[in-house]
């Protein structure tokens, strides 16, 4: 049954993973037309924060008894760390070596990096379920 529910949370982290990139892809892309792409990375990931917090916290690991400023702000240390820290690095190094499409090809890398560093911090610190009483003779 664990495993199930390992599964069945992974494929959520999925679902959510794929709206959230979604959101961020297609702001970044738009606003990469008009602001330079570190910029444009700010915001799109800035948007795609608030969705993911929500989605992450209510449907994929359904923790909704977490709460408070200190859960917040351990969500926002962990999540802006891959999105304003990680990412920023890797567009950059790679809109320095292709100006085309260097940039994207970037971001898809470093959506990729984040979306390892979030999944493992998120399920086994920031979403992490109390441990279940155990029974005591």
């Amino acid at each position: 049954m664990a495993q199930i529910q390992s599964k069945a949370e992974k494929i959520r982290f999925l679902v959510v993973g794929c709206a959230n990139t979604a959101i961020d892809f297609g702001i970044f892309i738009t606003l990469s037309l008009f602001i330079p792409p570190v910029a444009a990375n700010f915001i799109s990931t800035s948007v795609a924060l608030l969705f993911s917090y929500v989605a992450n916290k209510k449907y994929t690991f359904k923790t909704h008894n977490l709460t408070g400023v200190r859960h917040i702000a351990l969500f926002l240390s962990v999540t802006l760390v891959g999105l304003w820290g990680i990412q920023p690095v890797i567009i950059a190094v790679f809109h320095s070596l292709n100006h085309t499409y260097g940039a994207v090809v970037g971001k898809i890398i470093a959506t990729g990096c984040t979306l390892v560093w979030n999944y493992l911090w998120y399920k086994f610190v920031i979403f992490k379920k109390p441990a279940e009483p155990t029974a005591s003779s």
